[in-house]
């Protein structure tokens, strides 16, 4: 009787497989609250493998920051190309919509406020962020031919609406929380 053919994944799945992991584990504990044992547990690796595929915590940190920003523009891409009209005012109220749909996966939104904390005191994580905004902010402008103003405003409502999300003001019937979520999608 032959014996069943075992099907190896590449370094390349593995990697993937472990990334996909790592989104959940940070978005729970924080880049400072999370070991890469934590991660390696959760992915059923070992640590040893671990650091084969990513070398160390802030590499692998820096690649969730990466898929973030890859969930986040694949998203509002295709809120730009279903959009009805093409001003910058339909095209980028399109895509605030989709991302204000985007931040109800938890995981997505606390991996970027935790990314963003990190960024401060961590160097590779920073310049992760930094990148992710860069790539974003030129396409959101490249797509919606908005103004520096209106790319801006864009900006400045997707952090309010992680702002209200995270601290559930959209649920407080309350002067400062509806003053803060007025005119917010989320």
């Amino acid at each position: 009787m032959p014996s069943p053919t075992r099907t190896l994944s590449t370094a390349e799945e593995r990697r993937e497989d472990v990334l996909s992991t790592a989104i959940g584990t940070f978005a729970s504990r924080g880049y400072f609250g999370t070991t890469t044992v934590d991660v390696a547990k959760r992915a059923g690796i070992s640590q040893a493998y671990l650091y084969r595929l990513f070398p160390d915590k802030e590499s692998l940190f820096a690649a969730v920051v990466e898929r973030s920003f890859e969930r986040i523009r694949d998203s509002i891409s295709k809120a730009a190309a279903s959009t009805e009209g093409t001003s910058p005012e339909v095209v980028l109220s399109s895509m605030a919509s989709a991302y204000a749909m985007l931040i109800r996966d938890q995981d997505l939104l606390l991996v970027q406020i935790h990314a963003q904390c990190a960024a401060v005191s961590v160097p590779e994580v920073r310049r992760a962020v930094r990148s992710g905004y860069a790539r974003l902010v030129e396409y959101v402008r490249s797509v919606s031919g908005g103004s520096e103003e209106q790319v801006q405003q864009f900006f400045a409502r997707g952090a309010l609406c992680n702002l209200v999300v995270t601290m559930g003001a959209e649920d407080l019937d309350t002067p400062w929380a509806t003053t803060l979520a007025a005119g917010l999608r989320h």
